[in-house]
């Protein structure tokens, strides 16, 4: 299995060797930080008003559930990111920080658009396409393994389903 989970991330790696993708790919990784999510939820309260105070609140939580969760198993997993294990493979950004499990920039995504789409399935021409280049970001930017990016998807998942029970 890690030797599967190398071999595509260096596929994806290469990807970053055309400067128009690895620019376009650190803007979205960078986006991804938070600004594409707080000014989605900015522009629902702008344009809604009280209706999308609900919706901005699942969102907000979710993200809190998420960063403690992402931080608590980086700091249990302690997997070192690709590009920290792999003189081969090349980061084109910063890493945030120094473990690589699970990918806490898709655990967010996921969960984001998922309260954001339930809430306004319109919205999913938007959030969706973001959120699939959020996650490929991450591995072409030499920062995570797939493995990483199913984890955060799957938590991820797993997160907004639990906050949009309540």
């Amino acid at each position: 299995m890690a030797e599967l989970d190398l071999a595509w991330c260096l596929r994806f790696n290469r990807a970053s060797q055309r400067r128009g993708l690895e620019r376009l790919f650190a803007v979205v990784s960078r986006l991804g930080d938070g600004v594409f999510w707080y000014t989605l939820m900015l522009a629902l309260l702008f344009v809604l008003g009280e209706t999308a105070l609900p919706v901005v609140a699942r969102m907000l939580v979710a993200g809190t559930l998420a960063l403690a969760l992402y931080k608590w198993l980086k700091s249990r997993t302690t997997r070192l990111r690709p590009c920290a294990r792999h003189d081969h493979i090349r980061a084109s950004v910063a890493p945030l920080d120094e473990y690589s499990f699970p990918s806490g920039h898709t655990l967010h995504a996921v969960s984001f658009s998922i309260v954001a789409v339930c809430a306004y399935p319109a919205l999913a021409w938007l959030v969706v396409p973001f959120t699939v280049l959020v996650a490929l970001s991450r591995v072409v930017l030499g920062l995570h393994y797939p493995s990483d990016v199913l984890a955060g998807a799957l938590l991820g998942s797993g997160l907004a389903t639990l906050v949009l029970q309540f």
